[in-house]
Order: C-alpha cells, then sequence, then structure tokens
C-alpha cells in the first residue's frame, strides 16, 4: 500500500498552479455523449476519478485522443450500447461515483442507459435519487436490479416537464440538463443547483446548441432541440485546491502564491478564509498569502463565536469545511464547524486530536475548535485517509506538525488531487511516497 511520509514543522515559499476543478471535469467529459461531433477539452485534471471516467467513455466506443498532458479529443460518434451489459462495465462503472454522470447523456441521445450501483468516498449516504427522479419526470423508467446492484433505465421518448428538485445537487442538475436538452418540448428545473462548475457545463451545451437560459440562477429553463454538435471547453481551477492552499500556507506559516484562480468564480471562499484572520491579496489573477506568524478568528458582531457552515452555492461548499477545520486548529480564537450535508465528513478529528488538536466533537455534524494560536506545534502521527478531503486536510496537518507523520491509503487523496507530492515538493515539502502497511494489516 502506498503512504506519505512527511516531516513537517518548516514554512514553504513559492507558487503553486491549481489543478482543473475534478467536479467539473465530471461532468463536462461525460457531456461529450451528447454529440456524435469531435469535442476538445482542456484543463482536464490528471487525477484517478477522472481518468476512470476517460477509460469508461473509450471502452464504451468514444475515440478519445490525448493531445497535450491536460487537453483531449472526444469523439462519440460509435457508442456501443451492448457494452452497458458486460462484466466489464459493471466492474468499471461500479468502482466510480461519477459514472453515474453519463446517464442523462445517454437517455438523451440513445433513449437507453445502465448503470452499477456507483462507489466512491464513505463521507455517509450519497443518494442518488435527485437524478432517477427528475428522469422519471422527463418520461424515463427505471428498473433497479438488487441481485445484480444495476439499474437499466429507459427512455425512448423524453419529455419535456417541470421539475421541483427534492435537493440542490450539483450531480443531480447536471445530470438532468443534459438528459433534457434534447428532449421534446420545454423543461423548467427550479432548486437547481447554480455552483460555478454547472455554470460552465450549460455555457458549453448553450455552444453545442442547446438552449438553456436563467444560467446562474436557480430556476433553468431548457427548450429541446434536435441536435447538438461540437465545440472546446476549458476547465475552471479547481476551487477546493484553491481552499487548501490557502489553509497550508496558513497553518504552515509560508508565502504562497496561487496562479490563475479565477478569483471572480470563488464566490465566498476567500471571505471565509479572511474570517479565520488569513490575509492576502489579489495580484492579476494570482492570490498571494504573506507568510503570517499568527491570524486571528473573527466573532459575530455581538461578540459571539463563529459559525462556519456549508451551504448549497452560492453558500460555503462543504468539500472546504474539513480545511477550514484544520486551518481553524492553529489559530487564534475559537470556532464552530458544522458540516450540515454529510453525517459522516468530521470523524477525521480524532486523528488531529492525537496530534494535539484541541478540538470538541459535539456530534456527527458539529466539532468546535479551540485555536492553539501556533503556541503548541502539532506533532507527526501515522494515521489513515478516510476520504479525498479529509485525507486533505490530515496532509496539512502533517505539514504543520513537528516531527515525521505518515498517512496511509493516500490512493483517496490522488482520487481528487493530482500529482501532490510532486507539487507540495516544489514549495519545499519534505514529503516522499514510501510503501508501508498500517499496523495491525
Amino acid at each position: 500500500m502506498n503512504a506519505f511520509e512527511i516531516y513537517g514543522g518548516k514554512p514553504l515559499k513559492g507558487e503553486i498552479v491549481p489543478q482543473g476543478a475534478k467536479n467539473e471535469a465530471l461532468q463536462i467529459i461525460s457531456a461529450v455523449l451528447l454529440t456524435a461531433e469531435k469535442m476538445t477539452i482542456s484543463n482536464i485534471p490528471d487525477i484517478k476519478d477522472v481518468n476512470k471516467l476517460i477509460d469508461l467513455l473509450a471502452a464504451m466506443g468514444v475515440e478519445v485522443n490525448r493531445i497535450s498532458d491536460d487537453t483531449y479529443e472526444f469523439e462519440a460518434k460509435n457508442i456501443n450500447i451492448d457494452y452497458f451489459q458486460s462484466e466489464e462495465f459493471k466492474k468499471k462503472g461500479g468502482s466510480l461515483r461519477g459514472s453515474i454522470m453519463i446517464v442523462g447523456p445517454l437517455l438523451a441521445r440513445f433513449g437507453k442507459a445502465a448503470i452499477p450501483k456507483p462507489g466512491g468516498d464513505k463521507i455517509g449516504r450519497r443518494r442518488l435519487d435527485t437524478h432517477f427522479l427528475g428522469f422519471e419526470k422527463l418520461g424515463a423508467k427505471f428498473v433497479y436490479d438488487a441481485e445484480n446492484h444495476f439499474f437499466n433505465v429507459d427512455a425512448t421518448q423524453l419529455k419535456g416537464t417541470y421539475i421541483l428538485l427534492d435537493e440542490a445537487s450539483v450531480t443531480g442538475t447536471a445530470n438532468i440538463v443534459m438528459a433534457a436538452v434534447l428532449a421534446k418540448g420545454v423543461t423548467t428545473i427550479y432548486n437547481a443547483a447554480c455552483e460555478p462548475y454547472l455554470q460552465q457545463l450549460c455555457k458549453m451545451l448553450n455552444r453545442m446548441g442547446a438552449k438553456i437560459s436563467g444560467i446562474g440562477s436557480n430556476l433553468l429553463t431548457i427548450e429541446g432541440v434536435e441536435k447538438l454538435g461540437g465545440t472546446s471547453h476549458k476547465m475552471l481551477p479547481d476551487m477546493i485546491e484553491i481552499g487548501s492552499f490557502i489553509g497550508l500556507a496558513a497553518m504552515t506559516g509560508s508565502e504562497i502564491t496561487i496562479k490563475d484562480v479565477c478569483f471572480q468564480e470563488l464566490g465566498i471562499i476567500p471571505s471565509v478564509f479572511s474570517r479565520l484572520g488569513i490575509k492576502f491579496e489579489l495580484r492579476g489573477d494570482d492570490i498571494f498569502i504573506p507568510a503570517q506568524e499568527n491570524y486571528e478568528i473573527d466573532t459575530f458582531i455581538d461578540g459571539s463565536i463563529l459559525t462556519i457552515s456549508d451551504a448549497p452555492w452560492p453558500g460555503f461548499t462543504p468539500d472546504l469545511l474539513s480545511i477550514v477545520l484544520v486551518t481553524a486548529i492553529q489559530a487564534k480564537g475559537n470556532v464552530l464547524i458544522h458540516q450540515k450535508m454529510f453525517e459522516s465528513r468530521l470523524f477525521f478529528v480524532d486523528k488531529l486530536i492525537d496530534m494535539g488538536a484541541q478540538i470538541i466533537l459535539c456530534d456527527p455534524h458539529r466539532a468546535t475548535v479551540i485555536g492553539l494560536n501556533k503556541q503548541n506545534k502539532l506533532r507527526g502521527i501515522e494515521m489513515t485517509s478516510p476520504d479525498i478531503r479529509a485525507g486533505v486536510s490530515l496532509l496539512i496537518a502533517a505539514l504543520s506538525a513537528q516531527g515525521k507523520s505518515v498517512i496511509y491509503n493516500i490512493e483517496q487523496i490522488e482520487r481528487g488531487y493530482q500529482h501532490i507530492e510532486e507539487r507540495l515538493k516544489a514549495l519545499g515539502a519534505d514529503i516522499r511516497r514510501v510503501e508501508a502497511q498500517p499496523a495491525g494489516h
């Protein structure tokens, strides 16, 4: 098993370029199935989840041509529909949560799809109901084969309709939008997610010939069209990486410049980190974070303890709550972290407590962090990464800790962060990949 061995406690310095957005990539790459024409996609992150999806499309018959490190051409003119019943598809699709995203485009263009029950993170229940309820409203019928853990979906005639989503799911909205663009008539989606990644998808679909209005709001109107053409598209930088690097700079007292961040697309993220007391300045489209001796958490206006919680966009993204939590460990002051959307994302705090953090886990959704104000350094320990975001939070903690830390199960981290160890080494981090098993294995 691969692990990271980290000797922390020293400041880093330099420039780092965020990768293309993982969550955008899974939607955009699935959308190539909507047309037989050539699609050119750039700024694709080189990470496991995305590479698995590209591999899955190639196995389905999509012509995939890698032009450069981050740019691919896709041509989906010869799709093998029978592939969906194969054992190979069951295995490939089942190991990737993002494989659910191919269902909408397949229903739109071919009138049928199948999907194994997808895998992914261990961060609590992640329902797929929003996707399927939306497809059903558009006229699709699906059958869940409990024995084989397989969903078969039939949609020979999708018709536009009014859909009120049960939750503002980003992937659910994206999937339903992709199904609706080729449906007959007008589809209205209310309580739609409006994240920048979804806006990117809708803008790209419009360039392909779709008729989507209301982009950026929670009310989307989609006028079905006969067919879509090809286009080219560039991914946004990954906002979760950008937030992770801001937290890393603060925790390690480092001077770091994060390049080309598309600042106007970051929403509330920079101001949340500002409330933790982290100083930064915008230089062009780069975020410059100076080395800070310490940083002090804001309070609410009446002096009460600051609460940071997640909410659908334009609220604070749940993917950055674990980063905020770890960053608060070395702040001056206290903060309550309230994780509303997933019920087991905070369980990694026991590792941080072992390292010397002062954290009270109130319940599965809330943790209070009592900042150490850099009076005591964390100490290095051995730990295992439970999911992508917790893994990077533990990595940030390890880089700020005194002594040696070992993080196992780094495959989880690499599902979301490309070449992370090389990029951290370039900033001066003492990190290496080793072959190691956690004790008791």
